[in-house]
């Protein structure tokens, strides 16, 4: 499976005949490539090329008198198979600015619903452009309600777009985006559970803490985030039970007890304690959220926060155990 988007280094020069002898010839003969004039200008001292592929893949190219960086969802030519690669905030900010214009218009002209959430389209870029996740990724936010039951799409990307209005993880894009995956099909499930850290991490912010994703911890695992104001420094793990879909054999108490209980017997555990559980239950429809919400089960782990949210942006939930984090602001807690 591909990986995210990331640029390719190659640290000598390339003239206009070394471009075409070494990177279109090889992907013309490969899978039909021609060369396109490129959409957006660079600026500086960088002159570039962009190639179309009869599959839809895409390349860019940009060169100086002293370098040269490859970006692309299709296959690499071997004249840059064993360069060194780097993600969007190591790239020198033209050479980055000009890719992301670029695939931002092949990705508006392929999807124009996007064009409305701007943001969204720029911290999932590196995978709604990617080889393998295109399609996938996309059309989990078009189709699946970004994992939202009973919802529809637009209020679902809005309730994400506002959230990264705030560009709080926007140091975080690469490995943050790359949580959704670059799978050639739609994992409902594991893409849910991924949009299930953004929301986690959107209610922290909104109670007023500055968050800090994937830590490592002591005994070789990450947990998702850090959250941190003056006075507090906490982790925090999330878990995103699935509804059930047979009711009589499982009804939601326990989908909720049983997914909290493989988390605390795995990470948690091994992490000895100290973090808090935020067990997000934002895929149940109303009637298993209205259980879990009249029960208020325990999930075997303190201190925990049982919620769900809304593409409304309203979020209820309930805690238990001694949870050093202030969430009035964020979380309607329940008695």
């Amino acid at each position: 499976m591909a990986r995210p988007l990331r640029f390719r280094y190659s640290p000598s020069s390339w003239s206009e005949q070394k471009v075409r002898h070494e990177i279109l010839q090889p992907l013309r003969s490969n899978i039909g490539a021609r060369a396109v004039t490129p959409q957006c200008e660079i600026g500086a001292n960088w002159k570039t090329h962009r190639f179309e592929m009869q599959n839809g893949d895409v390349a860019l190219f940009a060169r100086n008198d002293e370098e040269a960086y490859w970006m692309g969802n299709t296959e690499t030519p071997s004249s840059l198979w064993r360069t060194d690669k780097f993600g969007w905030r190591e790239v020198p900010y033209h050479v980055a600015r000009w890719a992301q214009r670029e695939l931002l218009a092949t990705l508006y002209e392929e999807d124009p619903w996007l064009a409305d959430y701007p943001h969204i389209s720029w911290f999932f870029l590196p995978v709604f452009m990617s080889k393998d996740g295109r399609e996938s990724t996309r059309a989990f936010f078009r189709e699946h309600a970004s994992g939202f039951p009973d919802a529809g799409r637009r209020e679902t990307t809005r309730f994400f777009e506002d959230f990264f209005k705030t560009g709080v993880l926007d140091e975080y894009r690469h490995v943050m985006s790359g949580k959704l995956g670059t799978s050639d099909h739609v994992d409902r499930v594991r893409m849910s559970a991924a949009m299930g850290e953004f929301i986690a991490a959107k209610i922290l912010t909104d109670a007023g803490y500055d968050v800090v994703p994937e830590i490592e911890v002591t005994t070789g695992h990450s947990l998702d985030f850090r959250a941190k104001d003056a006075q507090t420094n906490v982790l925090v793990e999330v878990t995103r039970p699935q509804p059930p879909t047979n009711r009589a054999a499982a009804g939601p108490v326990a989908a909720v007890r049983d997914t909290a209980e493989t988390k605390t017997n795995g990470q948690l555990a091994e992490h000895g304690g100290g973090a808090v559980l935020f067990v997000d239950c934002s895929s149940f429809r109303d009637d298993n959220w209205n259980a879990v919400r009249a029960e208020q089960p325990d999930v075997r782990h303190r201190p925990a926060v049982v919620y769900r949210a809304r593409p409304s942006g309203h979020v209820e939930g309930y805690r238990k155990g001694s949870v050093p984090l202030e969430l009035g602001d964020a979380i309607d807690l329940l008695n």
